[in-house]
């Protein structure tokens, strides 16, 4: 293979990419810095001068929208975006998606992504790595399956993705799957091809003019190094691949077994704070979970009336009362949460059609508001208290939210639960500036996620 003569890792950048949600985005910064590769993460196309600022990233990425938006908003939007990204120049450029494949034709297509993605870099393949075993997300003979609290689904079985009410997964086979949003090629190397060391030579004969998108299953340890090595090593002259962070999970594993990465990938703890501030825009059972665990200890809760929040007469009253009561709370010492939903089964998520139908917004344009008033009660809640540490759960609302705050960019300060560290705000703002944030996604933590924030401890 080309990189046996390698001592060592090549100089600058290894990797960049585009999240296509903002959870999602710091998940790959947590996996590649752990690993001990600095990466930094911005919130819009770094200019010049915002790289300079962090001469020893060797990843970079930024942080998108793109799951909860539509394939012509994608095609006006990835194309400068992947192309201030190629230009970098790191062999590898990755559209970063959810490990849970969130996508369809219509809302979030990784097909698209992956059309308008090829033509910035020269490689005859797109790899795509999806299985990540960290975040119990496992890839068989095309597969996606993913762990809820121990137990394995096939992904269009899952309690949460197969009922979600955007995306729903009805099809676990990815090949299908993402079939339904690209003409292109799609084909697969299975785990036993992995294991048996045909990868290599497989990819060489898929690998054409046409640029074929290559599945890589991702079972255990062992097929998530051997995906790493087939990515790197057949990278060529540099490669375009539609992966989530288990793509950076298999690199590392790669590079670690090669002696160039310390052997074992670790974070700093944080230590405690006295309360942190939360808002929630997840419809996830797993955030509910941690809402009502949240609630039995000490949390003060408070629902966000959305059909008050998005009425345009009613709006700015009703997050004035949701961000009031928080700030009281927090002023007494207790950590307080400001959510819109608990769980698919809530009244709200099930009839936010109607929501939106009642307050006059088109659905896609409603649930945009609501990370909105989310984002409000958020800037409120830190303008009116010396809070340090804040929690947003959902994809959405966390990219508005963290959008409305003025941040800059995020690095990884300390680990808090697998795909959701805490990270570190870099604002021109002097007040957002150094502010600890953890973005997490809807399915991402164990039930006491938010305690675990606030005692600044990894689970």
């Amino acid at each position: 293979m080309a990189e046996t003569a390698h001592a060592s890792l090549p100089a600058g950048l290894l990797l960049a990419y585009y999240g296509d949600d903002f959870t999602g985005s710091t998940d790959a910064m947590e996996a590649m810095t752990a690993a001990g590769v600095p990466t930094i993460l911005f919130l819009d196309t770094p200019t010049p001068e915002a790289l300079a600022r962090f001469p020893e990233a060797r990843c970079v990425g930024i942080a998108g929208s793109s799951r909860g938006r539509s394939a012509t908003w994608m095609r006006d939007a990835l194309p400068p975006a992947f192309a201030s990204l190629a230009a970098l120049g790191a062999p590898v450029l990755q559209y970063k998606v959810c490990s849970t494949f969130d996508s369809s034709p219509e809302v979030g297509s990784i097909g698209a992504a992956i059309d308008i993605g090829v033509r910035h870099m020269p490689g005859r393949w797109s790899p795509m790595v999806i299985g990540a075993p960290r975040l119990k997300r496992y890839q068989v003979f095309g597969n996606l399956f993913a762990a809820v609290d121990g137990v394995g689904y096939r992904l269009d079985r899952h309690p949460t993705m197969a009922r979600h009410p955007v995306t729903a997964m009805d099809e676990a086979d990815l090949r299908r799957h993402l079939a339904r949003q690209t003409a292109r090629r799609i084909e697969l190397v299975d785990m036993l091809q992995l294991r048996a060391g045909e990868g290599s030579a497989r990819i060489g004969m898929l690998s054409a003019e046409d640029t074929p998108v290559v599945l890589i299953d991702v079972l255990d340890d062992e097929t998530l190094a051997a995906a790493g090595q087939l990515v790197w090593e057949a990278r060529g002259e540099g490669v375009f691949t539609a992966s989530s962070s288990g793509l950076q999970y298999a690199l590392a594993a790669y590079w670690r077994s090669r002696g160039w990465l310390p052997a074992a990938p670790s974070l700093p703890a944080a230590g405690a704070v006295e309360a942190i501030a939360v808002v929630s825009g997840s419809c996830s059972p797993v955030t509910a979970a941690q809402i009502g665990w949240a609630r039995e200890h000490g949390f003060h809760v408070e629902r966000l009336d959305l059909l008050r929040a998005l009425d345009p007469q009613a709006g700015h009253a009703e997050i004035e009362r949701a961000a009031d009561a928080a700030v009281q709370a927090i002023r007494r010492g207790r950590s307080a949460i400001v959510h819109s939903a608990e769980g698919p089964d809530d009244p709200v998520v099930r009839g936010f059609d109607d929501i939106a139908h009642r307050v006059g917004r088109p659905r896609e344009d409603a649930a945009r508001e609501v990370g909105r008033a989310l984002a409000e009660v958020m800037r409120r809640m830190l303008d009116r208290t010396a809070v340090s540490r804040v929690v947003v759960a959902g994809g959405d609302s966390s990219g508005e939210v963290a959008s409305a705050l003025g941040i800059d960019a995020l690095s990884v300060a300390a680990g808090v639960a697998p795909g959701a560290p805490l990270c570190r705000a870099w604002s021109s703002v002097a007040a957002r500036d150094g502010l600890e944030i953890v973005l997490k996604g809807g399915q991402i933590g164990h039930a006491d996620f938010f305690g675990a924030v606030r005692a600044g401890e990894a689970r």
